[in-house]
């Protein structure tokens, strides 16, 4: 990951820094190239004040040039005027071979680039500013058109840009040098977080951990959140199957050893049958407790919303044909944005459960109310599920005693006494709550659900 990043890292840097030094070259090349048109330009308006005309059209040069280098054979500057029938040098333009300047309307200018030969026969590149005027000082009748070219040898011009463009990228790339390293440095900082959780996960693996500490950033929170919940529920979940199993053994060898005593003790066929058959019916009460309490699996992390009417609808349906004959409504109140965040198959054990019960003892409703409940950033919502009836109801004192396993709230009535424990223990496997009061609107029990946020 650092290696890619720091990949990612350099190649835009590299691109950012090529783009900045082409632009810093561009414009200082642009402004070279435009402070040397201004500069030949004014030494063109100079030569323009000292320039006089005879009459006969010969042309009088200024007695000082505007740059001493304009009286220096191949200096590098050079200035000429070109008229209708003839064209004026300066003392500079004696040895190198200049092409033919052409003849501007007035006031036209002209700003390029040239080759010539200069005296020693080297070929070179010379910048000309061109103006074209007009001298009408010796009358309207008797004007001179002229045009006045300034030159200057590129090399000049070449140098300066060569030597900044050594400086720019002597410094763009010790720039780039340094950044590359400060970026190296903040990835090595950024992303030890991230190299402190791989350790944990290791250790945890291992098992010289029990699980991941707490001291991490809080971009990183939720992902040790959720590891730490994971390992929790997988060890919740061994502890149960093992509890099952042992629970399950445990049961069953009371009957069975009263099924050995009793076929030790040479007791008669009539006699030995109907042990038999109590003993079964009591094991068969046991299987069934213990599949119960191994069908509620817990709080399955990661899980997709499920959504909660369907599941309602279709255990609502097989109640109401058994408790066809006390004619019993259900009524749904249930926000289409609640989910719930686990097993589909823990949602059906709940809902049938409270449903079921609701169904035993109501006289003629029930209520099932179903939205979300609190919400926190980053995190799945809650959910508050209740299930109420218009039955007798629970009396205080009695809703612990009717949670336990086994125990039935009315012997007289049929069932296991095991369907309110399991709906207490998977509210408690998805670290939720379940409470027990009487109803406000029905006048009899009221079971509610209230489930967390999850990771």
């Amino acid at each position: 990951m650092r290696a890619r990043q720091l990949l990612a890292a350099s190649i835009g840097l590299l691109a950012f820094l090529a783009l900045a030094g082409y632009a810093l070259d561009s414009a200082f090349v642009a402004t070279a190239e435009d402070n040397l048109r201004q500069r030949l330009k004014a030494y063109a308006l100079k030569y323009v004040d000292g320039i006089e005309f005879t009459r006969n059209g010969l042309l009088v040069p200024p007695y000082d040039p505007p740059d001493p280098r304009l009286d220096m054979p191949d200096s590098g500057l050079y200035a000429q005027v070109v008229m209708p029938d003839s064209t004026w040098g300066s003392n500079s333009t004696l040895g190198p071979e200049l092409p033919q300047s052409p003849m501007l309307g007035p006031l036209e200018e002209t700003f390029d680039v040239i080759e010539f030969r200069r005296a020693d026969g080297s070929q070179n590149r010379a910048y000309r500013y061109g103006v074209g005027f007009v001298y009408a000082e010796l009358g309207p009748d008797e004007e001179f058109p002229y045009t006045i070219y300034v030159l200057e040898d590129a090399m000049s011009l070449t140098s300066q840009i060569r030597v900044f463009r050594g400086a720019l990228w002597v410094y763009l790339g010790s720039a780039g040098v340094f950044l590359l390293l400060l970026q190296m440095l903040v990835l090595r900082w950024s992303l030890r977080p991230l190299k402190r959780v791989i350790a944990e996960l290791t250790r945890v693996q291992a098992g010289e951990a029990p699980g991941m500490s707490t001291s991490h950033p809080v971009e990183l929170q939720p992902l040790t959140d959720s590891i730490n919940a994971f390992i929790d529920s997988e060890r919740e979940n061994l502890d149960r199957q093992r509890n099952t199993l042992a629970d399950l053994a445990h049961s069953l060898k009371t009957p069975l050893a009263v099924l050995r005593t009793q076929m030790d003790s040479g007791a008669d066929d009539a006699a030995l049958r109907q042990e038999l058959d109590a003993q079964l019916k009591r094991m068969n009460g046991l299987v069934s407790y213990q599949l119960a309490r191994a069908a509620s699996s817990g709080h399955k992390l990661f899980s997709a919303p499920v959504a909660i009417e369907p599941h309602a609808e279709e255990i609502v349906r097989g109640l109401e044909k058994v408790y066809a004959a006390k004619g019993v409504l259900c009524e749904f109140e249930i926000d289409p944005a609640a989910r719930f965040y686990g097993e589909p198959g823990d949602l059906l054990e709940l809902l049938g459960n409270l449903l079921e019960n609701a169904f035993k003892w109501a006289r003629s409703r029930v209520l099932l109310t179903v939205k979300p409940g609190r919400v926190i950033a980053n995190r799945r919502a809650g959910l508050l599920l209740s299930v109420e009836d218009d039955g007798p109801g629970i009396a205080e004192e009695d809703v612990v005693h009717i949670l336990q396993r086994g125990v039935r709230g009315d012997e007289r009535v049929q069932g296991h006494g095991i369907g309110l424990a399991t709906v207490q223990d998977l509210v408690r496997e998805y670290r939720g709550e379940l409470q027990v009061k009487r109803s406000q609107e029905l006048g009899g029990a009221h079971f509610q659900v209230i489930l967390p946020p999850g990771l």
